[in-house]
């Protein structure tokens, strides 16, 4: 039988992706490699296949529990330390299945197009494109003059000159600021701020709003570091803050691979299927990182719980726990006496369809074999 005739009497039980993938990736091989490719497929898709009954939840739990466990253990030994970062450990990990709206430590991983990514020249003078550069940044000494109300900026000659920044890129920027009692000039390295009106508050508030002023590069990424791949040898650059949207625009940017660390970012600039793809590597990142082993299938389980209405929930009673339909179970997750009083006040029904709700009411458990109903006749 051939490989083509194989691959269409499977068709019926595999899922239609696999199929299509099987057909495209046979095509133009030989009957001998088309076959080993079909039968390889088919052993590790029947392998990946679940037993009925089978409590994939409570060990997805387990299995990412214990490991969770022991970078607690190892936080307490690490703590002090400071060449042990803790945000890429335990801390990490609550931000994720907690699904904060910022992370702690907000980064963005920028792959570029070639040749961009061939040396580390090109790809710094993309990063500088990217970095955030303000008045703030290029100031070399800031001084507020009371008496006569006027505010010394001295500019860093070395700063300007590394990010590509000119008199009249700061003017440009500084032109808004003219009018309504402000007056504006550049002399030298040096740029003179001066309010017409005696106002000490003023003058200060003015002061943080001209340290503020963005000349260059992408809003809310403060640091960039351009770094190597060991094994590719390709040149990227890591953000200290994100701004998803904005550096995709760039023309350098391979937009394929470029992702942040904020979950709702790259939701609702890239959408919930790769905010669920994220979701999964950012548990693995943070488990191998620790030297912990996890089945990638239980991070992927916990991604489809937190994302499969289309949003990104948190695992908690404000996300995925407190969605369940199962009063018991709401109430055996956390604040109980509350859950339980505005169930009754509701007037929810228990359906016992769940474990929790089972196993405190004493019946019997719809997983292995407690999902049989066997009736015998004697």
């Amino acid at each position: 039988m051939s490989a083509a005739q194989i691959l269409e009497d499977v068709s019926s039980v595999i899922p239609k992706s696999l199929y299509e993938e099987l057909k495209k990736s046979i095509e133009g091989l030989d009957e001998e490699t088309a076959l080993k490719i079909i039968y390889r497929a088919l052993r590790l898709y029947i392998k990946s296949l679940i037993d009925a009954g089978e409590a994939i939840g409570i060990i997805t739990a387990q299995s990412i529990g214990e490991p969770s466990t022991q970078m607690i253990l190892r936080s307490f030994h690490f703590a002090g330390l400071r060449e042990f970062s803790m945000a890429r450990g335990l801390p990490r990990m609550i931000e994720i299945v907690d699904a904060r709206r910022k992370p702690s430590t907000p980064l963005m991983y920028v792959y570029l197009k070639p040749p961009y990514n061939k040396s580390k020249e090109s790809a710094t003078e993309v990063a500088k494109k990217i970095q955030l550069t303000t008045i703030e940044s290029l100031a070399k000494s800031v001084d507020i003059d009371y008496i006569t109300y006027t505010i010394t900026i001295e500019l860093d000659q070395e700063q300007l000159k590394y990010r590509g920044i000119s008199l009249k890129d700061i003017e440009k920027a500084l032109s808004r600021m003219r009018g309504k009692g402000v007056t504006v000039e550049l002399e030298n390295n040096f740029i003179y701020i001066k309010i017409n009106m005696p106002d000490m508050l003023k003058i200060r508030k003015l002061k943080d709003k001209v340290l503020q002023t963005r000349i260059s590069g992408i809003k809310g990424i403060r640091k960039v570091l351009v770094d190597q791949d060991r094994n590719t040898g390709e040149w990227y650059i890591v953000t200290e803050g994100t701004n998803l949207e904005g550096v995709l625009q760039l023309e350098e940017v391979d937009y394929t691979r470029t992702y942040s660390n904020d979950l709702h970012e790259v939701a609702e600039v890239l959408g919930i299927e790769v905010a669920r793809t994220l979701i999964m590597s950012e548990i693995r990142r943070v488990l191998v990182d620790q030297g912990l082993d996890v089945d990638v299938r239980h991070m992927y389980m916990i991604a489809d719980a937190m994302t499969w209405l289309g949003k990104v929930r948190p695992i908690g009673r404000h996300g995925v726990v407190g969605s369940k339909e199962s009063p018991l179970a709401r109430a055996a997750f956390e604040v109980t006496v509350k859950t339980l009083v505005e169930a009754a006040t509701k007037g929810d029904v228990e359906p016992f369809r769940g474990v929790f709700e089972n196993i405190i009411a004493g019946r019997h458990i719809p997983i292995g074999t407690g999902m049989v109903k066997l009736l015998m006749q004697f």
